[in-house]
């Protein structure tokens, strides 16, 4: 049960989008830029595996199952791709400069300090640019603060695996606008 009373028909970050509209633009307005734009080297795929594992270790289910869901759309592959890389990175089929990111977002999601010369050196090592680990560290501390407000308001999540998927089919179509965000459950179960 939220801890306040936010629209029950909008699950997630969708609620506190409805509740509060003049901080969803800018928190919207971040997610389209950091997760949606074109970027220079760095799929959408590979953004939306950051934003997802980074969810994953800190453990909040909505922005978890949503960025996977988004993730699987953008890379075209299976849900089982981006399970494998939210269980161990290491020894999923992508990249090791991704891993490399990968575990720069898992330090900066234990703390900002904890991230090493030595992991920036690793990832330049796999062909990382500047621009690059930029985007993975401020991914990741954007994602921290998602996660903290989706979880810290205690917002529904729905148990429903079409519901994501579905969802993350209309992100990769239509990126991260607040007037897409908002569509109700339903409205979402029954669009394509």
């Amino acid at each position: 049960m939220p801890h306040i009373d936010l629209p029950k028909e909008y699950p997630g970050i969708r609620s506190l989008f409805v509740f509060r509209p003049e901080t969803a633009a800018p928190l919207c307005d971040l997610a389209q830029v950091l997760l949606h734009n074109p970027h220079p080297t760095l799929s959408a795929g590979e953004r939306e595996l950051i934003a997802s594992y980074v969810s994953s270790l800190n453990t909040c289910n909505f922005c978890t199952r949503s960025h996977s869901a988004i993730a699987k759309h953008q890379l075209d592959s299976e849900l089982s791709l981006v399970k494998q890389v939210l269980a161990d990175p290491e020894a999923a089929p992508i990249s090791d400069k991704l891993k490399a990111l990968l575990k720069i977002a898992a330090k900066v999601q234990s703390g900002g300090k904890n991230v090493t010369t030595e992991d920036i050196e690793n990832a330049r090592g796999e062909g990382a640019t500047d621009i690059e680990i930029h985007d993975t560290v401020l991914i990741a501390a954007a994602f921290c603060m998602y996660n903290r407000y989706v979880d810290g308001l205690a917002t529904w999540q729905p148990d429903n695996e079409e519901f994501y998927d579905k969802m993350g089919a209309q992100r990769v179509r239509e990126g991260y606008k607040p007037t897409s965000i908002n569509i109700k459950l339903d409205e979402q179960l029954k669009t394509s």
